[in-house]
C-alpha cells in the first residue's frame, strides 16, 4: 500500500497533521521534515516515529534538509505566515512570497523534478508564486485550493439531511478565503439536486443562507476557540497526496491553473480536477447559473487583486 517519498516544509501544527495523516494512512514511503525551527522538527519526528509500531505499513520517518528534495515524488509546503482570528488571509500574501523566494530556490538547487503541493495561506496566489518561481509546468503545481472549503459544504449538507457527507456531490470553488462560491446548482445528493430536495422556496433561503456563512466562517469560528486550523486540512492534504501517489485519476477540488475555464486564464482558483501522478490531468469545469458566475467573477477578481499588489 506504500509508495512514494514526500518532503513536509514547515513543521507547524499543518504540517505535522499532514505528516500525521500520511503515517496513519499508509499512504507514503518515506517522510521528510523541513523547517528552520530544528529543535521543533527534531521533536517532531521522534514523536511521529513512535507510532511506527502501529502503522499497516512500513515508513521512513526523518528530519531532513532542502537537499533530501532531489528524489521526492511530492513536496508540500506548509511554511509561512498563518491565518489568525485578527487577519484574513489575504493579508499574508507579501509576506508569504518573500519567505517562497528563498523555500521555491532551495528546493529547486536540490534538483527536485516532481510535484508542489501548497498549502500556505493565501493559496490560490501562493500556488501562482510557485509556479512563477520554480519554473515548473501549471499541473506540476497544486494549491490545496477549496479542498477544505467542500469537505465543510458537504459536512454540513450531509448533517442537515441526516446522511453521510460522502453521498453528498458538490464544491466550493474560487478563492480559499472570504469571495468563495458554493456551486449549489451542481450538488447533488443521491443523484437528486441538492436544490429540489430542500423543498419550498422560504425554507430552502434560509438554508442556503446559514450553509454559505458556516461554511464561509468555519475557519475563524475554529481559530477563536484554538488558534489554529489544522486536522481538516491535514486530511485533506493527505487525500490529494494518496490520489497523486497512487495515480487515482480522482476528481478533487484543487487550487489549478485556468487556461480558457470558466473564461478565465493564467490565474489559479479552487475547481474540480482529475489528480493522478503527474499532477492535475484535467480540470472539471463546472455548468455554473447566472448568480455562480457573477460570484466566481467577484471571487477570480479578489484574488487578481492580490497578485497584481505582489507584481510577480
Amino acid at each position: 500500500m506504500s509508495a512514494g517519498k514526500v518532503v513536509v516544509i514547515g513543521a507547524g501544527s499543518v504540517g505535522t497533521t499532514y505528516a500525521y495523516s500520511l503515517i496513519n494512512q499508509s499512504i507514503a514511503s518515506e517522510l521528510v521534515l523541513v523547517d528552520i525551527d530544528e529543535k521543533r522538527v527534531e521533536a517532531e519526528v521522534m514523536d511521529l516515529n513512535h507510532g511506527i509500531y502501529y502503522t499497516n505499513a512500513p515508513i521512513k520517518i526523518k528530519k531532513g534538509s532542502y537537499a533530501d528534495c532531489y528524489d521526492a515524488d511530492i513536496v508540500c509546503i506548509t511554511a509561512g505566515l498563518s491565518q489568525n482570528k485578527d487577519a484574513t488571509r489575504l493579508d499574508f500574501a507579501e509576506a508569504n512570497t518573500n519567505i517562497f523566494k528563498s523555500i521555491i530556490f532551495e528546493v529547486l538547487n536540490s534538483g527536485f523534478d516532481g510535484i508542489f503541493v501548497i498549502a500556505s495561506n493565501p493559496v490560490d496566489v501562493m500556488t501562482l508564486v510557485t509556479k512563477e518561481l520554480s519554473g515548473f509546468p501549471s499541473h506540476k503545481v497544486i494549491g490545496s485550493g477549496t479542498i477544505l472549503d467542500t469537505s465543510r459544504y458537504c459536512q454540513l449538507i450531509g448533517e442537515y439531511l441526516n446522511i453521510s457527507p460522502q453521498e453528498v456531490n458538490g464544491y466550493i470553488i474560487g478563492e480559499h478565503g472570504d469571495s468563495q462560491v458554493a456551486s449549489l446548482s451542481t450538488t447533488t445528493v443521491g443523484g437528486k439536486p441538492l436544490m429540489k430536495i430542500i423543498g419550498q422556496e422560504a425554507h430552502q433561503n434560509e438554508f442556503i443562507t446559514h450553509l454559505k456563512k458556516n461554511v464561509r466562517d468555519a475557519a475563524l469560528q475554529v481559530l477563536q476557540g484554538k488558534d489554529a486550523t489544522h486536522y481538516g486540512i491535514g486530511l485533506g492534504l493527505a487525500r490529494l497526496t494518496k490520489a497523486i501517489l497512487r495515480n487515482e485519476n480522482a476528481i478533487l477540488p484543487v487550487s489549478s491553473y485556468v487556461q480558457g475555464e470558466y473564461g478565465y486564464k493564467d490565474i489559479y482558483f479552487g475547481t474540480p480536477a482529475v489528480i493522478n501522478s503527474q499532477g492535475v490531468s484535467n480540470i472539471i469545469e463546472l455548468e455554473l447559473n447566472d448568480t455562480e458566475k457573477k460570484e466566481l467573477n467577484a471571487s477570480v477578481k479578489v484574488i487578481q487583486e492580490s497578485i497584481n499588489s505582489l507584481k510577480i
